[in-house]
């Protein structure tokens, strides 16, 4: 199934902004946001858990982007992307369990044999935070995998219980973010990042 820009019914206007979700498809709004200033270096692209983990480490500087690229051309793309009128301001990971490093993360546990999917990272770019952009992101995330089929999605966000949590690990969002999505606790975890437990939290979207 391919999906258009409107696919997704996530508008949001408030603060001045008018936010729109939408699915990714142009390299250079992806790049905008997850990608690197200099295209040789070697960053995360959101590939860490999409991809497995001895082809993260061995993928390196250009070929990074050269693979999502490739993934931008896939059905389903791997992630959606929010706009503030044209400009790309944030970004979501999102994608069928099965197909991510989730899939045999033996720290984070299978709650069922549902075929979920999994939504790992809430990117928001720096003077568009506290905007509430995060939220819109996750919304579209949901709508993007119901859109798909999927019968439930889940994170893996940290249950910071309020305090505060370091901007370089925020991408995984944290439990209260989630619980105002709609989502609640399926499952413990062994992860642990930035000082803070992970959760498992799950939506049912059957």
């Amino acid at each position: 199934m391919v999906l258009d820009l409107v696919s997704i019914p996530n508008r949001w206007q408030g603060g001045g902004m008018a936010i729109e979700v939408r699915p990714a498809s142009l390299f250079a709004d992806v790049k905008a946001v997850v990608g690197p200033k200099r295209p040789d270096a070697t960053v995360c692209w959101c590939l860490s858990y999409r991809i497995p983990a001895k082809q993260n480490v061995e993928l390196r500087g250009t070929a990074r982007g050269e693979l999502v690229q490739e993934l931008l051309a896939q059905d389903p793309p791997p992630g959606v992307l929010a706009y503030d009128g044209g400009e790309a301001v944030g970004w979501a990971g999102v994608h069928p369990r099965a197909d991510t490093s989730f899939a045999r993360n033996r720290r984070i546990p299978h709650v069922d044999d549902l075929d979920v999917w999994s939504v790992w990272c809430i990117r928001v770019r720096p003077g568009y935070r506290g905007k509430g952009i995060s939220h819109r992101l996750l919304q579209g995330a949901v709508d993007f995998a119901r859109s798909y089929g999927a019968p439930a999605i889940e994170g893996y966000p940290v249950d910071n219980q309020g305090k505060k949590v370091d901007l370089t690990m925020a991408y995984v969002g944290t439990r209260k973010l989630f619980e105002e999505a709609g989502f609640t606790r399926a499952a413990g975890t062994d992860s642990v990042l930035n000082g803070f437990p992970r959760v498992l939290m799950r939506l049912d979207l059957r």
